[in-house]
Parts: C-alpha cells; sequence; structure tokens
C-alpha cells in the first residue's frame, strides 16, 4: 500500500514540473488534464504528508523511550508525544484509506435532473415542484447553475414532469445519491376531511455528457417539431417551436418545449438525450463491475422508495441509512447538505467494509 503511496506522490511531484512547462501551459487540453489530475490527486498527497511527519515524530519518540534512562520531566514530554502522534497516525491512516477508494469517474460533472409526478395526481404534481424548488435552492446555497431544460406544467401550478441542469464543481457527487422515489405524505388542500395523502414522484440524476463521450449518429435520430401545449403556455402555441427527438436504437425519446426557439429546444434535447444514452452506458458497465457486490447506498434506482417527507410531523426519513430529521421545512428550502454528506458517509463506509486492501 505504501509502495503504491510512494508512486502517486512521484507521479504528483511529475505532473507539478509538467505544468510549470511553458509548452504545456500553452496546449489548453492537455494543461487542462493535467490540472484535473493534479487536483484529484492533492487531498490524497497531503494526508500521506501529514502521515509521514507523524510517522516520523511516532519513530522518533518511540526510539527514545526504548533506549530508556530517561530524565523524569523529558520522559513525560516524550511520551506525551508519542500518544500524540500515534492517534494521529491512526487518524490519518483512516483517511487515506476513504481517498484511496476508486472515485466515480462523473462526480465532477454537471448533472442532469429529470422529476416526474408518479402516484397521487396533481399531489404528485405540487411534489414535484416541491422537489425542484428544493434542488435549485440548494444549487444557490452552493453557487451552482440551474436551469430548466424542459417543463411540462399542470393546471394546479405543479409539474407532470421537469428536466433542469445543475452546473458546478462537483454537482454530480451531491446529486447522485438524490435518484429514486421520493414519497410525500400530507394533507391536500383540497381534502376536507383533513386526511394524509401519499403521492410519490420519481427523480432521475444524469451525469452531463460530452459530445466526445457519446458519438451519436445523426442517422439514428428522429426530429419531430409540433406547437407546443400545457398549462401556462401562451407564446409556445402559435408556432411549432416544440421538439421530439427519438434515438432509434435505444428507443430514447426527448421533448422540449420551453424555448421559443425551435433551435434552442433541439441543443437543449441533445443535451438531455446525449446524457441519458451516457448514463445508460454507464449503468450497463457498472452492473457488470459490480454484479457480485450490491451497495448498501449505492445511486438508487428510480423504481426503489429511497425518501419520505412527512408535512403533518415535520419529518424526513431516508430509508436507505435510516437517518430521519425533523425539519423538513429548512430541507425543502434547500438545505440538506447534511442529509447528502450522511449518504456519502455510509456509501464509503459501505465500499471500506468491501475492500480487500490493508494497511
Amino acid at each position: 500500500m505504501f509502495d503504491k503511496l510512494n508512486l502517486t506522490e512521484i507521479r504528483y511531484e511529475e505532473i507539478n514540473q509538467k505544468l510549470m512547462d511553458p509548452n504545456i501551459m500553452s496546449d489548453n487540453n492537455i494543461y487542462k488534464s493535467l490540472m484535473k489530475e493534479y487536483k484529484n490527486l492533492s487531498p490524497l498527497i497531503e494526508k500521506y504528508r501529514e502521515y509521514k511527519i507523524a510517522k516520523k515524530s511516532f519513530d522518533e519518540a518511540k526510539e527514545l523511550l526504548d533506549l530508556g534512562g530517561l530524565e523524569k520531566e523529558f520522559k513525560e514530554i516524550v511520551l506525551e508525544e508519542y500518544e500524540k502522534t500515534r492517534d494521529l497516525i491512526l487518524s490519518y491512516k483512516d483517511d487515506i484509506k476513504v481517498l484511496l477508494l476508486p472515485t466515480d469517474p462523473n462526480d465532477d460533472k454537471n448533472v442532469i435532473v429529470e422529476i416526474r409526478g408518479g402516484a397521487g395526481g396533481d399531489e404528485a404534481s405540487l411534489f414535484a415542484y416541491n422537489l425542484y424548488r428544493m434542488y435549485t435552492m440548494y444549487a444557490e446555497i452552493k453557487g451552482w447553475k440551474s436551469e430548466i431544460l424542459n417543463v411540462n406544467e399542470t393546471e394546479v401550478k405543479g409539474f407532470k414532469e421537469v428536466s433542469f441542469s445543475i452546473s458546478g464543481d462537483g454537482a454530480y457527487s451531491r446529486f447522485k445519491f438524490e435518484m429514486g422515489v421520493h414519497r410525500v405524505q400530507r394533507v391536500p388542500e383540497t381534502e376536507s376531511s383533513g386526511r394524509i395523502h401519499t403521492s410519490t414522484v420519481t427523480v432521475a440524476i444524469l451525469p452531463e455528457a460530452e459530445e466526445v463521450e457519446v458519438d451519436i449518429n445523426t442517422s439514428d435520430l428522429q426530429i419531430d417539431t409540433f406547437r407546443a401545449g400545457g398549462a401556462g403556455g401562451q407564446h409556445v402555441n402559435k408556432t411549432e417551436s416544440a421538439i421530439r427527438i427519438t434515438h432509434i436504437p435505444t428507443g430514447t425519446v426527448v421533448e422540449c418545449q420551453d424555448e421559443r426557439s425551435q433551435h434552442k429546444n433541439k441543443d437543449k434535447a441533445m443535451k438531455i438525450i446525449r446524457s441519458r444514452i451516457y448514463e445508460a452506458k454507464m449503468r450497463e458497465q457498472h452492473d457488470i463491475i459490480s454484479s457480485d457486490r450490491k451497495s448498501q447506498v449505492g445511486t438508487g434506482d428510480r423504481s426503489e422508495r429511497i425518501r419520505t417527507y412527512n408535512y403533518p410531523q415535520g419529518r424526513m426519513t431516508d430509508h436507505r441509512i435510516g437517518l430521519t430529521l425533523y425539519k423538513l421545512e429548512d430541507i425543502l428550502n434547500g438545505n440538506i447538505e447534511d442529509i447528502i454528506d450522511a449518504l456519502i458517509t455510509a456509501d464509503q463506509a459501505d465500499k471500506l467494509a468491501s475492500s480487500e486492501e490493508t494497511f
């Protein structure tokens, strides 16, 4: 393990030297690639270097204690250093184990979030809007940009479905655990008897794919134009600005009608279709690689119920990790960092437990 860390540190220094090379700096693609690798390695190398400093101090203190014959006051100082660095070494080892876990190649990507109302009719569409608001408010807190790609509104001002992008450093690493079925329990405004209704909304999280990552042959696409409709759609009904793109080999269909411009709708539809195809390929590869192991947390599945939002009790429960928080209003206002942190921690613990690598 430490041989691997030593080699990684050598690679880290090699990259550092290359980044100062004028020839490398003038080539934007190479420079960008090296900078990404350097950034990804930095937390591991910094922690490894802290470990080595603590290990050196520990060894020196241990050697002095083993020699014996130390004066009382000096021995107490050495013993304190010995115990302090021993605890630091154990802590650094745990940190390094986490940093050595395989990373998701999509973690740095932007994401496309697709929310669809499920069981529950109008209540489901209203909660689809609530989740859209929650995610975009979270993005705003993080300083990330959100953009609606397509939306199908209902008469009650809810969303039958909505697709939107979140652009920001590490967006996918934070959003990927949101995929699955979200259940809401609350009393609808139209319910005179005060009876609690249960509705569901599905959330899909797609890593945004670049054109170079997904090779789509234009001959495999069927592109149709039509007049957009839906609640609140005024200007769009007058022209055929809406776009429907079908990727024939996979049967993937995407519609976009949010923009007045047919060209803009086409661009947004292509962004979604690339990401859907890319996500399907990544999921297929992941299933092959991990067919012998099912993650306890994972990134969820569209048919898996992952979370319940109970309005009467002000309670949110994430069923994957047994996390319950009684601050529903705060959560729905975009403050979901604690939930995401807990899911990431649980996922790391699961991967550590299944890892065969030991120190």
